[in-house]
């Protein structure tokens, strides 16, 4: 073998070997780009409605109406003005998880609400979704005597086709999730008050003892999935973790979605902020992402 012929084999095997590390490298890069965390993307792309009271009342973000809506009570849609007309409910800069939040003062009559109407996925098939906000209370000290809803959601009341969360009506408080769909299927021959019926009571979950506080905010997740088929589920999330399920909904959810709206802090005292809803159910992490937002949701809409 002549010198010539050995230096083309050194070069062709450097060559080859030059082109298996390129190849090497291609193939981590495009690993590296398959592995790309996209929650937040995935996030902000379900994402319905935002809140975050930073810049008054109007949503920061809405696929439907962005609007806030006072009523006297909920049978006098007619009578709704735009904007907050709630003396004991207030907008206050340096009162919310993040920035500002909404302070409720007092127990008293009136609603103030966001229409549903596509700032929520409702769906007459297969309706899955999420709500998620934060509040900062004592329960214990704070409330007064009487259920009390931070949010509702509806197109009747709390009994029908709903869903909520609420403090039970004397200390020790628990907390609930209500998924309650059409009273005339879960109900049908109604006998005293729903909220004392043991069927009513199947149909929640919740929490003894939640982890609420003066000077402490709570993170709070409504996931839900499958609404209006027999596989129905809903489950509640506090700071990140599950709290509890329920299975096989299998009550139809049916709305007039015209008069379905957001209610927020019916008989609620404390403070209220960060609401954004979502069109489908969240994964476990999307909901600690959410929960561990440095800035709350601004931060993916950005």
């Amino acid at each position: 073998m002549n010198l010539s012929t050995l230096n083309l084999k050194q070069l062709i095997a450097a060559t080859s070997v030059t082109l298996i590390l390129f190849s090497c490298k291609q193939e981590q890069k495009e690993k590296e780009v398959v592995k790309k965390d996209t929650t937040k993307t995935d996030l902000k792309a379900a994402l319905t409605f935002y809140s975050s009271f930073d810049n008054g009342i109007e949503a920061d973000f809405a696929l439907g109406d962005k609007k806030m809506y006072t009523v006297p009570n909920r049978k006098a849609v007619d009578s709704a003005k735009v904007g907050l007309h709630k003396p004991d409910i207030t907008r206050q800069d340096g009162k919310g998880k993040y920035g500002a939040g909404l302070v409720f003062t007092e127990r008293s009559s009136g609603n103030i609400y966001y229409p549903s109407e596509k700032n929520i996925n409702y769906n007459t098939e297969n309706w899955n979704g999420a709500v998620s906000f934060w509040l900062s209370l004592d329960p214990a000290t704070d409330l007064k005597p009487g259920y009390c809803d931070p949010i509702q959601i509806t197109d009747v009341s709390y009994n029908d086709a709903a869903i909520w969360v609420d403090f039970t009506k004397e200390n020790p408080r628990d907390f609930r999730l209500g998924v309650i769909g059409d009273r005339e299927v879960w109900n049908p021959n109604p006998e005293g008050p729903d909220n004392e019926n043991p069927i009513f009571n199947k149909r929640l979950t919740g929490v003894k003892n939640p982890p609420f506080g003066t000077g402490k905010w709570t993170h709070i997740l409504i996931n839900f999935s499958g609404l209006n088929t027999k596989e129905g589920k809903a489950s509640l999330y506090m700071n990140g973790e599950l709290k509890g399920t329920r299975e096989q909904i299998d009550t139809p959810f049916t709305w007039d979605l015209s008069k379905s709206n957001i209610y927020l802090g019916l008989g609620y005292i404390g403070l209220f902020d960060e609401l954004s809803i979502f069109n489908r159910n969240l994964t476990d992490k999307e909901i600690k992402t959410l929960y561990n937002l440095e800035n709350g949701v601004q931060t993916i809409l950005n």
